[in-house]
């Protein structure tokens, strides 16, 4: 009875190394995601700073979930979806849905600054990062999440420039950074096992 019970929670131990490996594998195939969303939060301050235009952030961030969406069905479509994948994308689109309604609330309330801005969208960047990490076992991403809440404690307590020095950064090391190193990991396994993009 202890070999059969011993065999039995290998086969499970191997089942959720499985699962775990698969779900960074599907993170690793949605780095793009975390650099288009990189380059929308660049063009937003660069078009609110310099276009001076209260506009700029609610266009651009629902031109990036739109192209999100749009592209995401597309990948998604006739694969199966798993519970794992479900689990992270809802992590994900919580999140997204949480900082806008939040943000254009405090945008149109008046209640609204600098600080504020990047205090929420690091503590918030830095919760979804940091739970898809927890879950999936993912240090690099991890360390997106240190980074996240990083931002979200100095703009707490910097001056505006230093504040938007802080976010730049962090934007480049969460987002974009990380999207190329997923990207990169995901290309290299897609050669490995001669799986080529359409």
């Amino acid at each position: 009875m202890t070999d059969e019970m011993e065999k039995d929670l290998a086969d499970r131990v191997r089942l959720i190394e499985n699962m775990l490996a698969e779900g960074r594998r599907k993170t690793e195939s949605w780095g793009w995601v975390f650099v288009l969303w990189g380059v929308a939060y660049y063009v937003a301050t660069a078009w609110a700073t310099w276009g001076k235009s209260n506009l700029a952030w609610p266009v651009t961030m629902i031109a990036a979930a739109v192209i999100t969406a749009v592209a995401a069905s597309r990948m998604s479509h006739g694969q199966p979806e798993t519970t794992m994948g479900r689990a992270i994308g809802a992590i994900w689109a919580s999140m997204g849905c949480t900082i806008f309604v939040l943000l254009m609330s405090l945008a149109y309330s008046g209640r609204y600054d600098v600080h504020m801005f990047i205090a929420i969208i690091g503590a918030m960047l830095a919760l979804a990062n940091a739970t898809s990490a927890i879950i999936l076992k993912w240090w690099m991403q991890f360390a997106c999440a240190v980074v996240w809440l990083a931002s979200a404690v100095i703009a707490c307590f910097s001056s505006d420039s230093v504040t938007s020095i802080d976010f730049l950064v962090a934007t480049f090391v969460g987002m974009i950074a990380f999207g190329v190193y997923a990207m990169i990991l995901d290309s290299r396994r897609r050669r490995q096992s001669g799986v080529v993009h359409a």
